[in-house]
């Protein structure tokens, strides 16, 4: 691969729930099925193309090259509406990418919203037929705890539970290695990354927006939030810009920002 058209920095997605909107709270993290067929043809038309997360944590600890425009696709929570909606699309385009499980809540429901959420509604996750099948199409499944709490909040026990009671559930249930852990509500301060570490995980996702590059700390990777309301455009503007707004000011503030004074 010639240097020049090797990736010097790669943004990674963060999609949550994809399924009908049933609020206005809801609309920031679900995505319509039919908005997340455009963001994928958004992707593809401009020229942006997704890697394995293998593929990405080699290339961030400089081990191996990455093409140009290259990008990661994740999915926390592990939805039972990525099943029926995002992966029937990703599949056929033979694109790669990652979810996050909660491992003590497979096959029942997002309880740590119904307070939160202004309906008290809870969505189904996915269940290990579902995870089965979709493991042998080639996702990659990793951590997001065992309950989803908000880690920085724990003591040391109970952290290293959901960290390490996490990764041991999964990997019994896939018969692969959990490397790689996504911080719920994005939390972390160091004691945490370092607990992950100890853990046992190679790498952690943030939800801090921005690129990541080759020596990034792999565990505070960046990402960027996907929202039900991004257009295609506001999410190529996103991709484009390593920001979480993808509004067309953010564009023209960053043109203005390199004119000749």
């Amino acid at each position: 691969m010639d240097a020049i058209d090797e990736a010097r920095r790669v943004p990674v997605l963060m999609y949550h729930r994809i399924g009908a909107v049933g609020n206005a709270w809801e609309q920031k993290y679900c995505v319509a099925p039919e908005r997340f067929r455009e963001h994928v043809r958004a992707i593809a038309r401009r020229g942006f193309r997704p890697c394995s997360l293998g593929a990405f944590t080699a290339w961030l600890g400089g081990d191996a090259p990455l093409p140009e425009k290259s990008i990661l696709l994740t999915f926390d929570d592990g939805f039972l509406g990525v099943y029926e909606h995002a992966f029937p699309v990703l599949r056929d385009l033979g694109w790669p990418f990652t979810v996050f499980l909660v491992s003590g809540l497979l096959g029942q429901t997002d309880a740590w919203t119904v307070e939160s959420n202004p309906a008290g509604r809870t969505y189904p996750l996915l269940g290990e037929r579902e995870i089965t099948e979709m493991q042998r199409a080639g996702v990659s499944f990793q951590s997001h705890t065992r309950t989803h709490p908000d880690l920085t909040g724990l003591d040391d026990a109970a952290l290293e539970a959901e960290l390490v009671g996490s990764k041991r559930d999964l990997e019994a249930l896939l018969g692969a290695p959990v490397d790689c852990l996504a911080y719920p509500f994005g939390r972390l301060d160091d004691r945490v990354a370092n607990a992950a570490r100890a853990a046992g995980y190679c790498a952690a996702f943030s939800v801090q927006p921005g690129f990541n590059r080759p020596g990034t700390d792999p565990f505070r990777i960046r990402r960027l939030d996907v929202f039900g309301s991004d257009s295609p455009a506001a999410l190529a503007r996103k991709m484009t810009f390593g920001t979480n707004n993808g509004s067309m000011l953010t564009a023209v503030r960053y043109y203005v920002s390199r004119m000749p004074a």
